[in-house]
């Protein structure tokens, strides 16, 4: 598999396996966090440093995955900006 296809398949997992974490605070730093990493290594033109990157990457997603397990476990109420409030028509 080309070292582009590996980066943008590992971009996707690691996005969508931090959408599993349970804490929004751990959710959306990890999120902030992949995304910054991924524009950050962009310019990267050597083989051999993009090969370390991913496999750093691969390492990451597995801590991730792990964290998911781990946060699961140990469930806390949701915080006040995660419940999603409808708007209902007022009745004027």
């Amino acid at each position: 598999m080309s070292s582009r296809r590996q980066a943008i398949t590992l971009y996707r997992n690691l996005l969508r396996e931090s959408a599993k974490l349970p804490s929004y605070n751990f959710r959306m730093y990890a999120a902030r966090k992949i995304r910054d990493t991924f524009r950050a290594n962009r310019t990267i033109r050597d083989y051999e440093e993009i090969d370390r990157q991913i496999v750093a990457g691969q390492q990451n997603l597995e801590l991730i995955r792990r964290q998911v397990i781990i946060g699961h476990l140990y469930t806390t109420d949701k915080l006040v900006i995660e419940n999603k409030k409808t708007l209902k028509p007022s009745d004027d």
